[in-house]
């Protein structure tokens, strides 16, 4: 029974983490490092390597399932992906009913954690500014550069799902916020509501699927890549990720988008105060889990 409610435990904090990885700007490592659990997620993921492969193939199961850290692991996916069925629905109608209102939401979720991870970066130099400049160039480029509508073939859902999936295992960047630059977070949140609903399940299975593998093959190689990259050069990997959100910013701004446009014209209205306070609401819940991660950390 311990053995069993610590995995319960685990489902939890992964189901605080899909939470977190539906809201743009908000890190779901974030809230792994809040929950205490950061290293092993981290260290779980790494252990999938050659070695675990060896022991699969030759059918050593047990020494397999140890070795990955299975239970762990198993329990965090389950937690994380009903928070996120949980929760697809409302952000899709959130999107749809109070455009202006959500995309001030994010944008100030955004804000804050740029912020954050500046301040946490010590010894500005020339250098330092040059890199992050040169983020924010990136950021902006990307964003005004895309089309707003990119493609829904499955080889771009791959795509987005391997892409999206690196952003989870850093602190401070949000799988969510990269599907927004791709075009691609609210029509994920529909796949998944529809799916819930049994709207053209066949079809929004199999879209999910991909998106799925895609995120497996992301998390599998390129986030050891970039684990090595922060391992190599992390100040500088973390001033150019920080100017790209900022950079990026331009495509969260809520006047930006079609949606926010079309709302305001039909209300007569810009609804500046609205935004202004979901904006608030957002810096305000990117700082509280901070200062509580802070807290945690020098408790520690």
């Amino acid at each position: 029974m311990k053995g069993l409610g610590k995995y319960i435990m685990t489902a939890v904090k992964g189901a605080c983490m899909g939470a977190a990885d539906v809201i743009p700007g908000v890190s779901g490592g974030t809230i792994a490092f809040i929950m205490g659990i950061y290293d092993d997620f981290v260290g779980s993921l790494a252990s999938i390597n050659g070695e675990a492969v060896r022991l699969l193939l030759k059918g050593q199961f047990k020494a397999f399932w140890k070795h990955i850290n299975g239970g762990f692991l198993l329990s965090l996916v389950i937690g994380i992906g009903i928070s996120v069925i949980a929760l697809a629905g409302l952000m899709q109608t959130l999107l749809s009913d109070f455009p202006i209102q959500t995309w001030a939401f994010f944008f100030g979720l955004i804000v804050a954690s740029s912020v954050f991870i500046i301040r946490g970066i010590s010894g500005w130099k020339l250098r330092e500014g040059v890199l992050l400049l040169l983020g924010m160039i990136l950021g902006v480029t990307i964003c005004t550069l895309s089309p707003t509508q990119t493609p829904d073939g499955l080889w771009f859902i791959f795509l987005s799902g391997a892409i999206a999936i690196c952003a989870m295992v850093l602190p401070g960047i949000s799988g969510s916020f990269i599907l927004l630059i791709l075009g691609k977070y609210q029509y994920m949140m529909g796949v998944i509501s529809d799916l819930v609903s049994g709207v053209d399940f066949g079809r929004n299975l199999l879209i999910l699927g991909v998106f799925a593998i895609g995120a497996i093959v992301g998390i599998l190689g390129f986030s050891k890549f970039l684990h090595w990259l922060l391992a190599r050069w992390n100040k500088e990997t973390l001033i150019v990720l920080a100017g790209f959100i900022i950079g990026s910013l331009v495509k969260v701004w809520p006047w930006s988008n079609p949606e926010a446009l079309a709302q305001a014209e039909e209300t007569g209205s810009m609804l500046y105060g609205s935004a202004a306070l979901f904006a608030l609401i957002g810096l305000t819940l990117v700082t509280s889990i901070e200062l509580i991660g802070k807290s945690i950390a020098r408790n520690k």
